[in-house]
């Protein structure tokens, strides 16, 4: 009997791409807490990650992996990772709780703190796929 490899892992992978995602938005909002007129954002993490499970779903219909593509060195190609989970649509800006006189939005202590959670969950999917690939490789073992 074959195992779908993708329906094994549910949505853990593409969850650690929107955290991996997630945090280099975070990262990027902490380097300019000092830049004036810096907005600080933030990815809508459940709309991309439904999003994201989404393509997985729909990914093993023939034809769906089809890229476009370009035609001229002057065409534009949409940005998207390597495993074709693109949050580019999901990114938002952040309301301020105090908006700075120089025009920034960006509040320290929120981002560290959106910053730890978010690892403590990129974490926690790392650990939730390694339980699966040991199961399989028990399995296969013995």
């Amino acid at each position: 009997m074959p195992l779908n490899l993708d329906a094994y892992l549910g949505i853990q992978p593409d969850a650690l791409e929107v955290y991996s995602q997630r945090g280099e938005v975070l990262a990027a909002n902490l380097a300019n807490a000092d830049t004036p007129g810096y907005q600080a954002r933030d990815i809508d993490f459940r709309a991309a990650l439904a999003a994201a499970s989404q393509e997985q779903g729909t990914s093993s219909s023939p034809g769906a992996a089809l890229q476009p593509e370009t035609t001229s060195p002057d065409d534009v190609t949409a940005s998207s990772s390597q495993d074709g989970v693109s949050t580019e649509q999901y990114l938002k800006y952040r309301v301020p709780l105090a908006p700075s006189l120089d025009g920034n939005s960006v509040d320290s202590q929120m981002e560290e703190s959106a910053f730890a959670q978010n690892t403590v969950r990129y974490e926690a999917s790392l650990t939730f796929l390694e339980d699966r690939f040991s199961d399989l490789t028990t399995a296969i073992t013995g």
